[in-house]
């Protein structure tokens, strides 16, 4: 794969942590993805009311705590008293949202590479690009491997690559435009993060020939995980870590 640029991440990445297993996007997931051998995760970024980088998917608050509403409607203050596991299963009652800030102490201490969706509330594209880029270059500061940002939203990247221009992008996509290349040329991307079922051998080799890395999300056959990494793709992204073995599937922690 000659021109195409670093990629010091390994080839499996542990969709919101253990999201399925654990409640998503909590520090207890992380800890249940690395207890399964995963050494890169993906999370959700977002703003509070008051600008803190916290990890959730949602725009809204009902599905995975015990409050409702906008995420961005309440202080971090307020966000932090909040319970993130109970929805998931009694073990995990009382489980906090992390800020973006403790998830890069657990990853550094635990030498976890990470995946950083900048996941906007609707109309705060610019503020949690910019945000999530500049608390991420901080938190990463002198780290051996960077955090990769990745977002459906232009405006996000745009603003992050305007702030930090050295933290690696990666273009999010379930709709592959047709103008692909001159959109992930104009942010500045590394990555094309792509939707599976976008995949095939020769779209893989396409994006590689236009010296694009590739990742895939949700995975979760170990079947087909085995197929998108004989095409090459660089990372993919998985729900299924209890099923899925990271030694057993790669071999190697990096892809050359």
């Amino acid at each position: 794969m000659c021109g195409l640029p670093p990629w010091p991440y390994p080839k499996l990445c542990a969709h919101r942590g253990a999201g399925k297993l654990a409640p998503e996007n909590t520090l207890a997931a992380f800890r249940l993805g690395y207890a399964h051998g995963y050494r890169m995760a993906e999370t959700d970024v977002k703003l509070s009311a008051d600008g803190v980088a916290f990890l959730l998917h949602d725009a809204t608050l009902e599905r995975t705590t015990n409050a409702s509403g906008r995420a961005d409607a309440l202080t971090w203050r307020e966000l932090a008293q909040l319970d993130a596991g109970s929805w998931h299963s009694p073990p995990y009652a009382g489980e906090g949202l992390p800020t973006l800030v403790a998830l890069a102490r657990w990853s550094r201490a635990n030498d976890v590479t990470m995946n950083l969706e900048i996941k906007p509330t609707p109309g705060r594209e610019r503020e949690t690009g910019a945000a999530v880029a500049l608390d991420a270059k901080a938190s990463w500061a002198g780290a051996g491997v960077q955090p990769l940002l990745s977002s459906f939203s232009e405006a996000a990247l745009d603003a992050a690559r305007d702030v930090a221009p050295e933290l690696p992008r990666a273009y999010l996509t379930e709709q592959l435009p047709d103008d692909w290349r001159e959109r992930v040329m104009r942010l500045g991307c590394i990555a094309l993060d792509v939707k599976h079922t976008l995949l095939t051998r020769e779209r893989v080799d396409e994006f590689h020939a236009a010296g694009m890395r590739v990742a895939t999300w949700t995975v979760n056959e170990p079947a087909s995980v085995a197929d998108f990494l004989a095409w090459g793709v660089d990372t993919v992204i998985s729900d299924a870590v209890d099923v899925i073995s990271p030694q057993r599937n790669t071999g190697s922690r990096t892809n050359p």
